[in-house]
């Protein structure tokens, strides 16, 4: 446990240890803080990012610092961090001040500058991010919208968006996602429970391809019980 304490020098082995330690402590503080912080990088989330990564690095790179300190800093971070969480939850003034309500950019076609202002970003991105979203022209725009995590989102008019099936009066089947019941050439046995089939089943199904289980590197279930295999390349 030397290595845990700041040193006058260490060993390769030693720092060798203070990494995984670090990196392992952090891989904790950030499943705490749960998935959030990891999709939605908000004004709290992007704070918390840049002080963990400074506090955790300096004992990375200097044999003098303890790794006490940084974990202890560390976790009292995380515990305020779900304070905050907590309290934009159950308090609308302060969530309002956290995560302030979307305002818009594009309105009816029309580009709104002071929206541009608020948000402190150039027409040039604002061009960039509608080219992203495979927009032509800004007059085909009805609304787009500044998010509170820094994305822009695009609403076409009604001319302008493609023809849907139920423009079409076209009735299609309910939405199927297929179960994986075969990855990597192992059986997922409790999603292939969840199906309804067993190993028998699978392994009738892989003899008819003419195929072993290890040979499949996929293999998905649908609705209608339809099998489809994908093979090792």
């Amino acid at each position: 446990m030397d290595f845990f304490y700041g040193q006058e020098s260490l060993t390769m082995i030693q720092w060798v240890l203070r990494a995984i330690v670090s990196f392992g402590f952090l891989l904790i503080a950030t499943k705490v803080m749960g998935r959030r912080s990891i999709s939605q990088l908000r004004l709290i989330d992007f704070t918390i990012a840049l002080v963990l990564g400074n506090i955790l690095a300096h004992p990375l790179s200097d044999e003098g610092l303890g790794l006490g300190g940084s974990i202890i800093s560390t976790t009292v971070l995380t515990i305020l961090y779900l304070i905050i969480v907590l309290l934009s939850l159950k308090w609308k003034v302060f969530r309002s001040w956290l995560e302030p309500n979307p305002f818009p950019l594009i309105k009816n076609g029309e580009i709104k500058y002071k929206g541009l202002s608020k948000a402190r970003i150039t027409l040039d991105h604002l061009l960039s991010e509608a080219r992203k979203a495979s927009i032509v022209e800004i007059d085909q725009v009805s609304l787009a919208m500044w998010e509170p995590d820094g994305t822009i989102s695009f609403y076409l008019s009604p001319q302008f968006q493609a023809l849907t099936t139920s423009d079409m009066k076209i009735v299609k089947n309910a939405f199927c996602l297929p179960l994986t019941v075969i990855k990597n050439g192992e059986i997922e046995h409790k999603i292939l429970n969840q199906a309804g089939k067993d190993i028998t089943w699978l392994e009738n199904k892989a003899k008819i391809l003419n195929v072993t289980i290890h040979d499949i590197l996929l293999a998905t279930i649908d609705d209608n019980e339809v099998l489809k295999v994908y093979l090792y390349k």
